[in-house]
């Protein structure tokens, strides 16, 4: 098994996937475009991970590579490889299917409740799981389903929350691999950030970590290792 994983930013933590394709044995390519613009091949691996950022989807003025990412999501899932987007690659891959960027249009942080839809039940990758669960949220945009698009999962902010294209092309909206221990890296490399998101966000977390982020982190890694199944 040969992934891909394409890091939008210089912080990046791989979390509960990362777990997933260690236990699969999988061989991986790192790519951080947003450095040399360098990208995977299609024809080189049999899935492709593109984690999340602090740019926008449309940033191409400061991010040039984003069309090309978007277009090779795309040839990933037409050659019937596994594709996933988390966060800000969920956006490129709303993108690269015709979906709207909603710029700056639906702030989300910390452990918020998801509602799975009905299409959810019978879907290869949430299909395992309870239809409400907590799970981390970090984001202020959001998107409109792509044509086709199936839609899996929705917050109130938030509606396109997860969504799959065909076998195995899938965008969450949500961190399902940002378990405790990617949060706390996150509350201790971004205090000034974090604190101005959710004020008291330093006092609060342990305590939230400890029971919400507890149940979050055993969804993450099931919704981690059922991506890893369908590579």
């Amino acid at each position: 098994m040969r992934a891909a994983i394409v890091e939008n930013t210089a912080i990046t933590h791989h979390g509960a996937v990362g777990v997933a394709l260690h236990e699969a044995g999988a061989r991986i390519g790192l790519y951080k475009p947003w450095r040399d613009g360098v990208l995977p091949d299609p024809a080189d691996y049999d899935a492709l991970i593109v984690f999340g950022g602090e740019q926008n989807a449309l940033a191409d003025d400061t991010h040039p590579y984003l069309p090309d990412l978007a277009r090779r999501m795309a040839a990933f899932s037409a050659a019937d490889k596994a594709v996933l987007g988390i966060c800000l690659g969920s956006q490129i891959l709303a993108r690269a299917f015709g979906g709207q960027n909603l710029i700056g249009a639906a702030p989300e942080f910390g452990w918020c409740d998801i509602t799975l839809t009905e299409a959810a039940a019978q879907d290869p990758l949430l299909g395992q799981i309870a239809p409400g669960f907590p799970i981390f949220q970090w984001h202020s945009d959001t998107f409109t389903l792509p044509e086709g698009a199936v839609h899996l999962a929705h917050l109130p902010m938030a509606a396109a929350q997860a969504f799959r294209l065909g076998r195995a092309t899938y965008g969450t909206q949500f961190h399902f691999e940002a378990n405790r221990s990617v949060v706390a890296d996150w509350t201790r490399e971004f205090p000034d950030l974090t604190e101005k998101i959710s004020p008291g966000w330093a006092a609060a977390h342990p305590a939230l970590a400890a029971t919400r982020g507890a149940q979050a982190d055993q969804i993450g890694l099931s919704i981690a290792r059922a991506f890893v199944a369908l590579i």
